[in-house]
């Protein structure tokens, strides 16, 4: 069995007043406007930032052409007056009277990755925003190496090993940075788990891992086996990983900080091949990604904990690897999910509906107020909203807040909507539900009307499609590189704090 990895998810986090002797970098922010550039911000670190060395920095950043746009970087020499620093890297914020949070937290994320190789940095973006900055800065640092032959990666392909984000006084900002750097491991640890590859992160070394973190955190865990499973009555999960060797787990980890109960599950499919209704070759490899919406969850109750919210959270997580063999379920098949509910399976390839419906059912019994599922569960999310925009559906008062929330963090989600027209397209001939409709309209909303009958009447449902956003298969842009996300953990951890505070 894979040990948890033991290493530095990202670069040491500090706050700090003045710039160290031997500075590498200095990152500082630049907006642009029709007269030109203009460094930011405008009020603080003028100890550090004079008018001379702006007006010379200035100067030296507009004869190599920069502008401020988004996330343009430009790196110049430092002014003689910056002794303790080699160079100055300006990145773009854009428009001054445009420049959020998340401008910050992208811009950032783009210098991070760019200074790869660099041992110390400091930055005045702090001064901009400190919570985004260190987050952004922490997630483009970030890299995945657990599986490259040689140990130790070249000089340049090292992330930044510190960065040093100047504060105006001592206290400045000190929970705002506490908070970022806990949210922006919790989502490389979720980035972590969608990184590893299905060879080494099946069913039952998943739920290891995250026993291994949960109990490391004090946190109460249970995890039911295959012949657990199939006691109690997890049709669901046990017909989707029947047709693996390796079998499939359910996982539950609580966190118990006050009444208000929220309760969040993630699909755990950690490699889906789409069992006998098998998937095309081409770009298979990109389903090592179909546990995402687990790795989410997982990350986030333990990060409740470590926030020490006022709440309760239990993340209810089916595990299960969906192949095709002589022993895989098959369509035409019906199988009785936990609690009782007939499913015809029509199609072998939306299993994660059918893992989800059991961990809903399970999960309600605990009484929850809120209740939140993950998963990237449709190709159709992509279709209808892109790579980027997650998919948010559930119970219309609820669904409008967690999408308004994920848009307010970054994270983009989209309210959509549950037509009642498309439920009738979900009835089977011989069982109670079927797993798809029998045509393509709507995938991903009938997918979300599948799980809602398994949500009782007065708990209020948020339903997360991240089949695109949980996994960049592009270009690194933004605090965003390839791979593993996080998407949505910075959603969930809001939502959570949001009712805590209630």
């Amino acid at each position: 069995m894979t040990a948890v990895a033991d290493r530095s998810l990202g670069p040491e986090l500090a706050r700090t007043e003045t710039i160290a002797a031997d500075t590498d970098v200095l990152v500082i922010g630049l907006t642009s406007s029709e007269n030109g550039p203009a460094i930011v911000p405008a009020d603080l670190f003028g100890d550090v930032l004079t008018a001379e060395v702006r007006a010379e920095l200035l100067d030296a950043l507009g004869a190599v052409g920069a502008k401020g746009k988004p996330e343009e970087l430009t790196r110049v020499p430092a002014p003689s007056a910056l002794a303790d620093v080699t160079s100055v890297l300006a990145v773009g914020l854009g428009a001054a009277d445009k420049v959020d949070a998340e401008q910050v937290r992208r811009s950032a994320g783009v210098a991070g990755r760019a200074l790869s190789g660099t041992e110390l940095v400091a930055t005045t973006l702090s001064g901009v925003d400190l919570g985004a900055a260190a987050e952004g800065f922490y997630l483009g640092a970030y890299t995945f190496s657990s599986f490259k032959s040689k140990s130790a990666p070249k000089p340049d392909e090292r992330p930044v090993v510190r960065l040093e984000l100047l504060v105006p006084e001592p206290e400045f900002g000190t929970l705002e940075l506490l908070r970022a750097q806990l949210v922006a491991e919790a989502i490389a640890t979720a980035r972590d788990f969608v990184n590893t590859p299905p060879s080494a992160l099946y069913p039952a070394e998943f739920a290891e891992r995250a026993r291994i973190l949960a109990e490391g955190a004090g946190l109460e865990v249970e995890v039911l086996d295959e012949n657990a499973l199939a006691a109690a009555g997890y049709g669901g999960i046990i017909g989707v990983g029947q047709g693996s060797s390796r079998p499939p787990r359910l996982i539950r980890i609580t966190y118990a900080g006050g009444p208000k109960k929220i309760a969040l599950v993630g699909k755990g499919i950690t490699f889906d091949t789409g069992g006998i209704s098998i998937k095309p070759a081409a770009n298979m490899e990109n389903m090592t990604s179909d546990m995402a919406g687990a790795a989410a969850v997982i990350a986030t109750v333990l990060l409740a904990a470590r926030l020490g919210l006022p709440v309760t959270v239990t993340a209810t997580v089916p595990m299960a690897e969906n192949m095709p063999s002589a022993t895989a379920q098959r369509p035409g098949d019906v199988l009785t999910q936990y609690g009782g509910t007939t499913v015809e399976v029509i199609n072998t390839d939306a299993e994660g509906r059918l893992i989800l419906a059991d961990a809903i059912v399970r999960a309600v019994e605990d009484e929850p107020d809120y209740l939140i599922d993950v998963a990237t569960l449709t190709g159709a999310q992509m279709v209808a909203l892109g790579t980027r925009t997650p998919g948010v559906m559930g119970t219309d008062e609820f669904r409008d807040r967690v999408a308004a929330i994920s848009r307010s963090v970054g994270e983009n989600g989209w309210a959509m909507p549950l037509p009642a027209e498309l439920r009738a397209d979900l009835n089977s001939k011989v069982a109670d539900l079927a797993n798809v409709a029998p045509h393509r309209w709507g995938g991903m909303l009938s997918a979300a009307l599948f799980l809602e009958d398994f949500v009782p009447e007065g708990v209020q449902w948020a339903h997360l499609d991240v089949a695109g956003p949980a996994y960049n298969t592009g270009g690194p842009f933004g605090y965003i590189g390839k791979g593993g996300t996080g998407v949505p953990v910075r959603t969930l951890i809001t939502v959570i704090e949001e009712i805590g505070a209630e």
